[in-house]
């Protein structure tokens, strides 16, 4: 597991952004660092608690080895001091033992401690490169999304300036001109087609004023 924080600490110093380019999903892979990087420091946990109790245990062993050894030389002093000095001998041995398993316990707790420090010392250092990966994969993802947008606004005014929508204007502008044109067309056709009309009427208004006139004239006998 700390061969792993190692790894992830040169792929995010040195060869990240060269796997971000390689993802299909920067933003993913980058949370799936982190989940992997979290999983290892709950099993790291867990080793340093188990360490600590085998600590703790033979702390408690030792303490209890040296009580003894304690407790079997006043119980030899007292035996002594009642005449009774094969009970004193043989409190004594029993002393010995103890203090042979004293000995083989405060080794294996030194071991024990020593082991404990260094795992702790260690998940220390995972959790600060964790904390310092967090800081730069919030930084990445960031940068991720703004490279995104970037992208996307980008593309939108591609899409905007391009040949094919300024072609896609230039027809539409086309057609309203012809369009206008047709109407202009249409409108002097109409005009022309009033001027020819309202002759026509004129002339009928006029030979109808010609025969009301002669009429009059014949009534009045002046033709």
């Amino acid at each position: 597991m700390f061969a792993f924080f190692k790894r992830v600490k040169t792929v995010v110093d040195s060869e990240l952004n060269s796997m971000l380019d390689r993802a299909e999903d920067p933003v993913k892979m980058l949370d799936q660092f982190m989940r992997e990087m979290e999983a290892d420091i709950r099993d790291a946990e867990k080793a340093v608690a188990n360490q600590i109790a085998n600590e703790k245990m033979l702390l408690k062993k030792l303490q209890d080895a040296e009580k003894m050894v304690n407790q079997r030389e006043s119980q030899a002093i007292k035996a002594l001091e009642s005449g009774n000095e094969d009970l004193a001998r043989r409190a004594l041995e029993d002393k010995n033992a103890h203090v042979a398993t004293v000995n083989s316990f405060r080794e294996s707790h030194i071991i024990a401690k020593k082991d404990a420090d260094v795992l702790r010392a260690k998940l220390d250092e995972m959790k600060n490169e964790y904390n310092e990966m967090k800081l730069k994969k919030d930084s990445l993802k960031a940068r991720a999304e703004s490279a995104k947008t970037r992208t996307k606004m980008n593309r939108a005014m591609s899409s905007i300036g391009g040949d094919e929508g300024r072609k896609g204007f230039e027809r539409m502008e086309e057609k309203v001109m012809r369009y206008e044109a047709e109407a202009e067309t249409s409108d002097d056709l109409r005009s022309s087609s009033r001027s020819l009309d309202d002759e026509l009427a004129a002339l009928d208004k006029g030979n109808a004023v010609d025969d009301e006139l002669a009429a009059l004239k014949k009534r009045l006998g002046k033709e």
